[in-house]
């Protein structure tokens, strides 16, 4: 079955699954028919609010019942969604909003502590608050080729980008996505990935409805609530980083697992005995890798029958009408249905990352087997990934370099055993500075993942003859 759009989807949903429990969020329990109904009535309080068809607002909140019904409240009233990384300061966050030209901001305030404030002239609105059950119910649908959403991903030159995607892309890549991970109709998903990243959001909340999957949403991932959650609602799909699969099997034999079925990871780097030991000790009876990044959605999949090894050290074969290829310096390539239609009001960077054949520079550095079987190898520019959140060593350098005690800085990625890997900055200092000092500084100002764990202080930075730092020596 397919749909014009994401909203109209979600809205048929009622119709397809009815009584059957679509979110269940601690004491709130949603059916589809409740769901649906919950969409209308908020897609009635953003027309009320001013937003007409291809009107953007963000949502900078934590996965929850109420950011479903945000973010499809707002596309089923012909808008688009911007969501904004939790994790973000009130800084990082204002740039998108402003950038982005949304009307409003949907926040959390307090969430983890943090200061939930819109820039200057945007209003934000309390998403626990009474706005989204004010409207009159309403439907208003676009076209397949209408952007949905901007998802704002941050680029070597520092400057995050915002990625647009239509309805029709994004509905063709996860209905092939639900049946690359098995998930099915009847299926409890427990969604640990941030709804601010495609993960979370598309693998997670739209092959949810499109596959009619009950959706757990899951704020903060503490290893206890996540087993607690397991145990009680009986969950089957539970997605999530290598470091989640290790407390599972941390747990077997304690607490009862045995309703798990589908696994879905992703690293550049998984040991092969962890997939082995998840396979053997655990029931799950599926267990799936990938590839993506935001500019393609998910661009390679393990398959069914493939090996320990393979889902270990690959990252499987292209999905569906995508197209794989290694550039001669070694970037992957990719090309196809799901590429972005642009950067947002930026053609140069666009111009810059698909080139006039329709193919996209990743960025990463790959091989493909004999077999079509893609291994990322490295990043060519230089982000490393802390705990699942993507770091960018020129954004956070520009953060460091506003410090007063800081000349030069150079921030590297560097293994961590439970983050995989953490940021460390080499710094050239201007005058008194301590590495405590410096990091506690650095939390003020920036995400938690993208703060530096560790300081080296040099007289001087590598460089080579023309001036670019070399940071392949300070690795």
């Amino acid at each position: 079955m397919t749909w014009p759009t994401i909203s109209r989807m979600v809205l048929d949903a009622a119709e397809r699954f009815g009584d059957a429990e679509a979110v269940v969020d601690g004491p709130l329990r949603l059916t589809f028919t409740e769901l649906a109904e919950r969409v209308r009535v908020a897609a009635g309080a953003y027309a009320s609010f001013g937003v007409e068809p291809g009107d953007r607002m963000a949502v900078w909140a934590p996965n929850s019942a109420e950011w479903i019904i945000a973010a499809f409240g707002l596309l089923a009233a012909g808008g688009v969604l911007v969501p904004i990384n939790t994790r973000f300061k009130a800084d990082e966050a204002g740039d998108i909003i402003r950038r982005s030209g949304a009307k409003g901001v949907l926040v959390r305030p307090g969430f983890l502590g943090a200061d939930y404030t819109a820039p200057d002239g945007v209003p934000a609105i309390d998403i626990t608050s009474d706005f989204l059950g004010s409207g009159t119910p309403l439907e208003r649908h676009g076209e397949g080729d209408d952007v949905c959403d901007i998802m704002f991903t941050s680029g070597t030159t520092g400057r995050p980008k915002g990625v647009m995607m239509t309805h029709a892309q994004t509905l063709r890549m996860y209905a092939e996505w639900c049946d690359l991970a098995d998930l099915r109709r009847g299926d409890r998903y427990l969604i640990v990935n941030p709804f601010f990243h495609i993960f979370g959001y598309k693998a997670g909340c739209v092959a949810s409805l499109i596959r009619g999957a009950t959706i757990l949403p899951v704020a903060v991932f503490e290893v206890e609530r996540v087993l607690d959650l397991v145990e009680r609602e009986r969950v089957t799909m539970l997605p999530g980083p290598p470091t989640l699969y290790h407390a599972l099997l941390d747990a077997a034999g304690e607490r009862d697992l045995s309703s798990l079925r589908a696994a879905v990871t992703g690293a550049a780097d998984i040991p092969v005995e962890l997939i082995r030991r998840v396979r053997e000790e655990l029931p799950f009876q599926s267990i799936m890798t990938g590839y993506g990044l935001t500019e393609a959605g998910t661009a390679t999949a393990s398959r069914a029958g493939d090996t320990f090894e393979d889902i270990a050290t690959t990252v499987g074969t292209p999905c569906d009408g995508l197209e794989v290829r290694i550039a001669p310096d070694g970037e992957v390539l990719v090309r196809g249905y799901s590429v972005m239609k642009g950067y947002l009001d930026d053609p140069a960077a666009t111009a810059e990352a698909i080139d006039p054949d329709g193919w996209l520079r990743t960025g990463d550095l790959g091989e493909l087997d004999a077999r079509g079987h893609l291994k990322i190898t490295g990043r060519k520019k230089d982000m490393f990934i802390v705990g699942g959140f993507n770091a960018y060593p020129a954004e956070i350098e520009g953060f460091l370099l506003e410090h007063p005690g800081v000349a030069q800085v150079a921030v590297v990625g560097v293994p961590d055993e439970r983050l995989g890997q953490v940021g460390r900055a080499y710094v050239v200092r201007r005058g008194e500075l301590s590495a405590d000092d410096l990091i506690a500084w650095s939390r003020t100002r920036m995400a938690g993942f993208k703060v530096p764990r560790t300081v080296r202080f040099l007289d001087e930075l590598p460089v080579n003859a023309t001036g670019k730092v070399m940071k392949d020596l300070l690795r």
